[in-house]
């Protein structure tokens, strides 16, 4: 069942210019010689991250408009920044599954600088359907978590971790299509089984810290919701929290949980107005039951599947991704 099968938001719409298909863009020829620097125009900026710009524009050679990501001008030469950029791009593009984002070029700008393109993806983000929770019967945003569950099952058989499962990094489209984005913190593993380069290792490390550093200051300045903190740290493992090299894909099953908990409830796991006195919570304390966090019914089985991997030694959550699906699409 997908979302369109009850009322919902309006999904937003590309432009008609960007979306629809005319004859004198499918058969315009392609110019005697191609300058990859020219290839891409009519930029426009649609979302910024710590260090990166994610914009759209209009692939000239097959008419259509992408999404194009590269570092910020003051990151543009930082070698770490690259790498993690580089990393991103390939493993998005090696990771071919219906809820990724596919990957279409890495390459350089006329700078010199990095940039990769993906398919633009219109519609909202699960934080934004969260926000309208009453809209939804359960079984509809279940099946979100599932198939983000399929993506993380695929990523997992295949070697990456993703490391930075939330709502707001779930997107789920006008047409059914449901993916997960931003593969900017992903582990992968050396060819001999080795951790992950020790620079970018480190890099995921300060970028973990500087989020919970960026989240305590947003509470000092009182950007609260209902006494929550919102943001990656009401959904990272105690492993990531304590910034465990040997994060395994158990941290994705942790996430994935704290995703369902609040789909269950309303409510992260855990609450407080500061991010340590979260960070302390998630180290030291049970989550309440979902059912004793909300006056709608829970159903048993979903119930257990977020406890059993919500549990802080990642030993005690299921073996893996699979499991946790199979449970998922039970009859509960």
């Amino acid at each position: 069942m997908y979302l369109q099968s009850k009322p919902m938001l309006e999904f937003p719409q590309p432009p008609k210019a960007y979306s629809q298909v005319v004859l004198d863009d499918t058969d315009k020829p392609l110019p005697k010689r191609l300058d990859p620097n020219t290839r891409y125009a009519y930029f426009s900026t649609i979302a910024q991250g710590g260090k990166s710009l994610i914009k759209s524009c209009r692939d000239l050679h097959l008419s259509r408009v992408v999404c194009y990501k590269t570092l910020k001008p003051e990151f543009a030469k930082d070698e770490i920044e690259q790498r993690r950029l580089l990393r991103e791009a390939r493993v998005s593009a090696m990771l071919q599954h219906p809820n990724t984002v596919p990957t279409y070029e890495l390459g350089r700008d006329n700078r010199g600088n990095y940039y990769f393109t993906m398919k633009l993806v219109h519609g909202y983000t699960l934080r934004e359907i969260l926000n309208y929770r009453d809209r939804y019967d359960l079984s509809q945003l279940v099946d979100v978590l599932i198939q983000i569950g399929h993506a993380l099952d695929y990523a997992h058989n295949h070697g990456v971790v993703h490391r930075d499962i939330k709502p707001e990094n779930i997107l789920v489209g006008p047409y059914g299509e449901v993916v997960l984005l931003d593969w900017g913190l992903a582990k992968v593993w050396s060819a001999a089984g080795g951790k992950e380069g020790q620079g970018l290792d480190e890099s995921a490390q300060s970028h973990d810290t500087d989020l919970l550093s960026a989240a305590d200051d947003a509470m000092m300045e009182g950007l609260t919701q209902g006494g929550q903190v919102q943001g990656t740290v009401m959904y990272m493992s105690p492993e990531q929290l304590a910034r465990s090299p040997d994060i395994g894909a158990a941290t994705d099953l942790y996430s994935l949980a704290a995703v369902l908990y609040e789909v269950l409830t309303g409510h992260t796991p855990f609450a407080g107005e500061k991010v340590y006195e979260v960070v302390r919570q998630i180290n030291e304390h049970e989550p309440l039951r979902p059912s004793a966090r909300t006056n709608l019914p829970v159903p048993s089985l979903l119930e257990e599947v977020t406890m059993t991997c919500l549990r802080k030694d990642p030993g005690e959550r299921f073996a893996d991704m699979g499991q946790m699906l199979r449970l998922l699409q039970e009859r509960w």
